[in-house]
């Protein structure tokens, strides 16, 4: 039986659709998911009797370079093996050897010792980076809102470790040469207009208990919000930074981002803040902006890049 020419032509259309789709969607799971190798679990300390671990993401074609992923939203971290490869597909695909870090999540341990476990991990893959193939004065760090946070405090307070020390991972650097995040918090003492400012000069109101039982004193608290945000500690070597924030976000808002930037411009250094236009504390397509983060570590952290000073 011969079919009519508008069904013909329907079918035709339909199967042209469903060809694209495929096409579309091939493409779409080819790129997020990239050859590579996964070592989860790696021990790289302690902490309350409790392993801390990090897993090692490698690309089929490494090109030198690792950057560190602060796997921490809340001050809260995932087990061994949650970080999903296709989260960093963007980066392994330029050739970006990832190391996932986590920790033991507030409030068993404290920001403070959250912050000190971050940079430990830090020293322990630069103190292996022969082990995996990486150059220990390229590093970059990425994360979003604490993880975020995390990433800021490395660049501006991470620094030498100890030449004393008896463990010789404490003796790495715990500094890292370029940042792209997500919408960190830098300023825990002014919240400014976020939803966590209770306007009493105390923490912000959910995670009281992340930053230890004395922070309900005051003094305590300004001593130690102080020491944990990071646009008090901007520094003339601070590496470049790349922020992506939402304009709608209330948790942390834009202004926070902002006021890191200001006070790094003034001190001549490289901030540069990205906004998604209404998005809030996170967004559907963030993965998508990963793709600018390898442009950002393309730019800093290349082997054609003249090496970033140390601290």
């Amino acid at each position: 039986m011969k079919l009519p020419r508008v069904l013909k032509i329907t079918l035709w259309s339909l199967l042209g659709v469903l060809a694209l789709l495929l096409l579309v969607g091939g493409g779409v799971w080819w790129y997020f998911t990239p050859t590579h190798t996964r070592q989860d679990g790696v021990p790289y300390g302690t902490r309350h009797g409790k392993p801390l671990t990090l897993d090692v993401i490698r690309p089929a074609k490494p090109n030198g370079i690792g950057v560190a992923f602060m796997v921490s939203g809340g001050w809260k971290s995932s087990p061994a093996g949650s970080t999903p490869s296709w989260m960093c597909a963007p980066l392994l695909r330029r050739g970006y050897t990832i190391f996932a870090i986590c920790h033991v999540s507030q409030p068993e341990s404290t920001v403070q010792e959250i912050f000190d476990d971050m940079q430990r991990g830090v020293r322990f893959v630069r103190h292996n980076a022969s082990q995996y193939g990486i150059d220990p004065d390229r590093m970059g760090v990425i994360g979003g809102s604490a993880g975020g946070h995390l990433s800021l405090m490395l660049a501006t307070r991470g620094g030498p470790g100890r030449p004393e020390a008896a463990d010789p991972i404490d003796r790495a650097s715990s500094a890292v040469q370029a940042v792209a995040i997500f919408y960190p918090v830098t300023d825990l003492i002014d919240l400014g207009t976020s939803t966590e400012n209770l306007h009493d000069g105390g923490p912000p109101k959910t995670f009281v208990k992340a930053f230890g039982p004395t922070v309900t004193n005051l003094v305590a608290w300004t001593n130690i919000g102080r020491a944990l945000s990071p646009l008090y500690h901007v520094h003339t070597s601070q590496p470049p930074v790349l922020i992506y924030h939402g304009t709608a976000d209330t948790l942390t808002p834009p202004e926070q981002s902002e006021r890191f930037q200001k006070r790094s411009h003034e001190l001549g250094r490289t901030v540069e803040v990205v906004y998604h236009e209404g998005g809030k504390h996170g967004w559907p397509s963030m993965v998508l902006d990963i793709r600018h983060f390898a442009d950002w570590f393309d730019l800093h952290l290349h082997p054609g890049q003249p090496k970033p000073a140390s601290r």
